[in-house]
C-alpha cells in the first residue's frame, strides 16, 4: 500500500532523514520507533507532503506522490493525525469533525451521519462534547477528537504521530483498542 523508498529530507541545511526506506503493507499496522530527534516525525510529514524531500519516492496504492500537495495525498486517501492533535480550540466538537468530512469532499453527503456514528463507536464521549469548545477538553479528548475527525476523511492509510502522548492511561487503553478496531476494517496505520 505505502512504499517510501530511499528518502531523504532536510530543514534547511540541515539532513534529517538518509535514504529511509519503509512499507505499510494493506491492513497492517507498522510501528515506527526510535529516540527523540530521529527523524520520525520528520518522515512522516515527508510522506504526507508538508516536507519536501530532496530525495527518494513515496508512493500509494502504485502512485507516485512526487511534487502531490497535502491536500491531494489527503484525497488518494492518507489521514494524518500530527503529534500535537492541532485541532481548532476555538471551535466546538462539532465544527472540528465536520472539518474532517471537508477533508476528502464529505461535508453533507449521502453516509456523513453513518461516518459520525462509526466516530462515536470508538470514541462515545465525543457525542457528549458535540457543542463544547474543545479548548477546554483534556489532552486525551482532544486526541480522540483528532483521531476521530481524520477517519471522518474515510482514509486507507492512518499516519499516527504519538497518538498516546502525555495522555492519561485509561484514554490510552481506548485509543489502543481504536486503533485496533481501525486495523480490523481494513485500515492500514502507520504508527510512531
Amino acid at each position: 500500500m505505502l512504499e517510501v523508498r530511499d528518502l531523504s529530507a532536510f530543514y534547511g541545511e540541515s539532513q534529517v532523514l538518509w535514504n529511509v526506506s519503509l512499507d505499510v503493507p494493506a491492513g497492517s499496522v507498522v510501528c515506527l520507533m526510535g529516540r527523540n530527534g530521529v527523524g520520525k516525525t520528520t518522515l512522516l510529514k515527508s510522506i504526507m507532503g508538508l516536507l519536501p524531500v530532496r530525495s527518494g519516492r513515496v508512493t500509494f496504492d502504485g502512485t507516485d506522490l512526487g511534487g502531490r500537495r497535502p491536500e491531494e495525498r489527503a484525497s488518494c486517501g492518507i489521514g494524518y493525525v500530527p503529534q500535537g492533535r492541532e485541532i481548532f480550540p476555538t471551535l466546538t466538537v462539532q465544527e472540528n469533525l465536520r472539518m474532517g468530512m471537508v477533508g476528502r469532499g464529505r461535508a453533507g453527503g449521502n453516509g456523513h451521519g453513518d461516518r459520525l456514528e462509526h466516530v462515536f463507536e470508538l470514541f462515545p464521549k465525543l457525542k457528549v462534547l458535540l457543542g463544547r469548545k474543545v479548548g477546554v477538553l483534556s489532552g486525551g479528548e482532544q486526541q480522540q477528537l483528532a483521531i476521530a475527525r481524520v477517519l471522518l476523511a474515510r482514509p486507507k492509510l492512518l499516519l499516527m504521530d504519538e497518538p498516546t502522548e502525555g495522555i492519561q492511561p485509561s484514554v490510552i487503553d481506548q485509543i489502543e483498542e481504536a486503533i485496533e478496531r481501525i486495523k480490523a476494517q481494513g485500515i492500514s496505520v502507520l504508527l510512531v
